[in-house]
């Protein structure tokens, strides 16, 4: 006769995982001896590894009972039905762990292929994962705020890194990043950028999204503030000068 931790130990669980086999009726609960003592049979122990190798195999406990007493045919059965079930939640786990490797790129979620590519053509250009983020968080503002505009937006954005200058000024905001916002290297970076636009005709004047757009980009550095700022302020002088003239 076994006490209930010489029970546990034979079965490889803890006393009180016995415990609450009895109490959810899994496994009778033996009356007391004279000696006030719980004592279990050979019985017991084999019941008891039965129930172990059951949960371990993935029963749920409320099955077990069923299947202890069940016939070689009913037991078949039931373990088939146990399997697909096991299955089921294995294929739901794997998809929630694509999900979450998705969730680790971001932008998979969120954005379209076509958006996706230009974010990974950013890094095999060097531009920083900081700034492809941002770049990242204004396609998902865009595509929120003016979804029209995007297939021509992907198209532009594919044919500013196909030219090697604006590349480099990518690369060169990339740098700027931690910059002091007064440093003398803005100014020619400023300069750059500014020629770059009237070369390609942009317009600095910003729009209710590109607002929301340029803000995000601008939390991101001082020193990138103050070259939005100063893109701002240049555009606009122009567009005055031009309705003076």
């Amino acid at each position: 006769m076994l006490t209930i931790g010489q029970l546990a130990a034979t079965a490889g669980v803890t006393v009180r995982t016995v415990r609450h086999y009895h109490h959810i009726g899994l496994l009778p609960e033996p009356d007391r001896d004279a000696s006030g003592y719980r004592r279990y049979s050979a019985q017991a122990a084999v019941d008891l590894i039965r129930i172990r190798t059951l949960a371990d195999a993935g029963v749920p406990l409320a099955r077990i009972d069923a299947l202890l007493h069940a016939q070689p045919a009913e037991f078949a059965a039931a373990v088939t039905d146990i399997d697909a079930a096991l299955q089921r939640k294995i294929d739901q786990l794997t998809a929630y762990r694509r999900r979450i490797a998705e969730l680790a790129g971001g932008e998979r979620l969120v954005l379209p292929p076509d958006v996706v590519a230009i974010l990974d053509r950013m890094r095999s250009l060097g531009i920083s994962e900081l700034r492809v983020r941002l770049e990242r968080d204004a396609w998902i503002l865009m595509q929120a705020l003016d979804p029209h505009a995007m297939p021509q937006r992907i198209r532009d954005k594919h044919a500013a890194f196909d030219d090697p200058e604006t590349t480099r000024l990518y690369l060169a905001c990339d740098q700027s990043v931690d910059w002091d916002p007064h440093d003398p290297r803005l100014d020619r970076l400023i300069d750059d950028l500014d020629a770059w636009e009237i070369a390609h005709e942009r317009d600095s004047k910003r729009t209710g999204s590109l607002r929301l757009i340029s803000s995000r980009i601008s939390e991101a550095s001082p020193a990138w503030q103050r070259i939005l700022d100063a893109l701002a302020q240049r555009a606009e002088q122009r567009r005055t000068a031009g309705h003076d003239g």
